[in-house]
């Protein structure tokens, strides 16, 4: 649990608003820390400064999702008006925590198989914010992992238990397993349900000798995209990721929205919300644009020609 410093004036005062963030991850980190900022961005951008009309309460775990309920919990004890979940799993830790406080998750994977809204139009309840859409994109990435390495056919991937409702989960695991069947690859599902099973993990996919690691999407595997992005290098694994964070720390290629925009607009909501308007009223918004992001030094250790077509479409292409 972290806490950012408060500005104790604006704390007694009662007509600041105060916005509860809950973070699935260490607010020490420099992954979350960006998040945040990008949120601190969004209000900016609105004319809110910090300490004279608006107030945020932080709080975040240690980078497993154990401990969100407790710190949804305590910010609903705090009497914020306001809370920021990032991503699906804090959104359902708060979801449980209350249901009158309004909620805006940014970044969520798919709101409704998920049960956090009653439609993507219409939310319904205390919950709306953004969808990165990541479950719908499984079978668009896994078709680009091969198109960039058409010799491949051990594909590992790794998934996150409990980042997403059983539903979710298994709809993905369906739509991976479908698409890899029409593409020739057999798969080898491989978990992790903390940063410290990364070591464990890899290893078990260096045994079952995969000749790629394909991720499915999850806060956590996300905020640890340095390390997995490291244990690919080490163990020569090409690797697919939905978010080109990791293809800027050294990551092979990426496809998905951008999260830190999606987080950014967060802010969004939380103003509208303050001035009035009801969670359930406000359409959860879907990204217009996906990216595809390479990272050419990468490849070229991995010993890995990128075909001109997919460079030709790739909107980031990292040298």
């Amino acid at each position: 649990m972290a806490a950012w410093p408060l500005v104790a004036r604006a704390q007694q005062n009662s007509k600041i608003p105060r916005i509860g963030l809950l973070l699935s991850g260490s607010p020490q980190t420099p992954e979350v820390r960006a998040n945040f900022d990008s949120i601190r961005q969004g209000f900016a951008e609105l004319g809110y400064v910090e300490g004279q009309n608006i107030v945020f309460v932080a709080r975040g775990t240690d980078g497993t999702i154990d401990q969100l309920p407790a710190m949804a919990s305590e910010l609903v004890s705090l009497k914020v008006d306001v809370i920021i979940a990032l991503a699906t799993p804090a959104g359902r830790a708060a979801q449980h925590a209350t249901s009158t406080i309004p909620i805006v998750v940014g970044s969520m994977g798919d709101p409704v198989q998920d049960g956090l809204v009653a439609s993507l139009s219409r939310p319904g309840g205390n919950i709306t914010g953004t969808t990165f859409l990541g479950p719908e994109l499984v079978p668009k990435r896994l078709a680009l992992l091969k198109e960039l390495l058409p010799a491949v056919t051990e594909i590992a991937v790794l998934w996150h238990p409990g980042a997403f409702s059983e539903q979710t989960t298994s709809g993905m695991m369906k739509q991976v397993t479908d698409t890899a069947g029409g593409l020739g690859l057999r798969l080898q599902f491989v978990e992790a349900r903390s940063p410290d099973e990364f070591d464990r993990a890899f290893s078990d996919m260096a045994k079952a000798h995969a000749d790629a690691l394909f991720e499915f999407p999850s806060p956590m595997l996300y905020q640890g995209r340095r390390l997995l992005v490291e244990l690919a290098a080490k163990y020569r694994l090409p690797a697919m990721y939905n978010a080109r964070e990791f293809v800027e720390v050294g990551g092979l290629i990426a496809y998905g929205a951008n999260i830190i925009e999606l987080n950014r607009r967060t802010a969004i909501y939380a103003d509208k919300i303050l001035k009035g308007a009801k969670p359930s009223d406000l359409p959860v918004e879907q990204p217009t644009k996906f990216e595809l992001a390479l990272n050419r030094k990468t490849a070229k250790a991995l010993g890995i020609d990128v075909p001109p077509a997919l460079l030709a479409t790739a909107d980031a292409v990292i040298e």
